[in-house]
């Protein structure tokens, strides 16, 4: 699924004034990050760029409030709209007075389209080719993620499948994987430039391969980065559909400790009949059998989900059985997400459960994870562990537990610290 995070920042040299607003997933941010080195690069200023979400009716209300309330913030600057809803709908934005500028998915990385941008002297442009026709979205450029302690890397983009709750396809398009030699490079790259740690993303990664010629897969790109970068200290993978996790990576999770033991799985559902209803392709037991496995290979391994509550026909059993997965699966960090129809997707056409049942469950479903997080807690104090810091007192630890600290450390640097205590959102820990 996705989260909902914002960058909205100057650049460092006050010559650059374009400003940045990401909604929606990691592979979003990269994209944002990719576009403020193009802009840099060129010499761009006087923007506002809106990187828009589709995957929810909330979220496409998001980002059409995004762009009027940073247009009338900053009145005298261009607006610029991208992203997948503009793609999926660019009408919409051009009807908005606030919008100067439409950047179709197969454009916003392009720097030869930011160069005919910062040459026009036209109040509104229009780069935005249909969905049959969104290309492999890879630019040559790499991201500075100045203001990060990590680096995403995009590694596939697009998605060939067809849940009934989810219009991202028709944003991003067929799947298309980023050749292993540019990825090799922007990985050397990113090592050149300090960072400790690298996240591995996409619209789904486990399809990585598969329209390449020898068809490869993700296990077999994890293992070329990992032998390719000796210094890298930290792999990290985003959110992996569990019917395709192959055994190669379930081999390297147990055998390379550089790949962190952290793995954040897309189940949407525990209940067999809702998975059907969803078009997802994996079942609640090969969910169960797949999680015990990995636990087997590396017992410290943490898992985290995305969870829809209130699909459309579910009932209370149904819910139990997601409820119940999480114990199961020995969940740990939980995504849920309220499900809210998505106009253009089968599941708007299927009977639909109330919102007050929704909202209920999604509060028992939270009750269920502040508890697994506890737990989780609860075991990690008094250990020694490893953390990478992304604020001078704040960091993530390898299995991504949030981390405290009361003394100012380097961000982007790795603290070998010891837990002493929690609280409901963090380990507090000391050198």
């Amino acid at each position: 699924m996705y989260f909902q995070a914002s960058l909205q920042r100057f650049a460092k040299n006050h010559k650059f004034t374009m400003k940045f607003k990401t909604l929606g997933c990691r592979l979003n941010t990269f994209e944002t990050e990719t576009i403020r080195s193009i802009t840099e690069k060129i010499n761009l200023k006087d923007l506002i760029l809106v990187n828009t979400c589709a995957v929810t009716q909330e979220a496409t209300r998001n980002s059409k409030k995004y762009v009027r309330q940073l247009k009338r913030k900053d009145p005298n600057k261009k607006m610029v709209v991208t992203g997948c809803d503009v793609q999926i709908d660019p009408e919409k934005y051009e009807n908005m007075n606030e919008v100067d500028i439409i950047l179709g998915n197969s454009e916003k990385l392009s720097e030869a389209t930011w160069k005919k941008i910062a040459n026009s002297k036209e109040k509104r442009q229009k780069f935005h080719k249909e969905n049959n026709d969104i290309g492999l979205l890879v630019s040559k450029n790499v991201p500075n993620f100045s203001n990060r302690s990590r680096a995403y890397l995009e590694i596939q983009n697009g998605c060939d499948h067809s849940c009934t709750f989810c219009i991202i396809p028709q944003g991003r398009g067929k799947s298309r994987s980023t050749p292993p030699h540019q990825i090799l490079e922007k990985v050397e790259s990113f090592i050149d430039k300090g960072f400790k740690e690298i996240v591995l993303t996409g619209v789904d990664i486990t399809a990585w391969g598969k329209d390449i010629g020898e068809r490869k897969n993700l296990g077999e790109l994890v293992e070329l980065i990992l032998l390719k970068n000796p210094t890298l200290s930290r792999l990290r993978l985003s959110s992996l559909d569990i019917s395709e996790i192959d055994e190669k990576l379930i081999r390297l999770f147990k055998e390379e400790h550089r790949l962190m033991p952290y793995l954040h799985l897309s189940l949407q559902s525990g209940n067999n009949m809702i998975l059907k209803r969803m078009k997802r392709r994996h079942s609640r037991e090969s969910t169960v059998e797949l999680c015990k496995e990995l636990k087997e290979a590396r017992p410290e391994l943490t898992f985290g989900a995305d969870l829809i509550v209130g699909f459309p026909t579910e009932n209370e059993e149904m819910f139990n059985d997601t409820l119940s997965l999480i114990s199961e699966c020995d969940i740990t960090w939980l995504h849920i997400f309220p499900y809210s129809s998505r106009q253009g997707t089968p599941a708007s056409r299927m009977p639909q459960v109330e919102r007050e049942t929704i909202l209920y469950r999604s509060q028992r479903l939270r009750k269920s994870a502040a508890e697994r997080k506890k737990i989780h807690f609860s075991n990690l104090v008094n250990k020694r562990i490893s953390v990478l810091m992304e604020t001078e007192f704040k960091g993530r630890s390898e299995d991504f537990s949030k981390i405290k600290v009361n003394k100012a450390l380097k961000p982007g640097e790795i603290y070998h610290l010891t837990t002493y205590s929690f609280d409901s959102e963090n380990l507090i820990a000391s050198d």
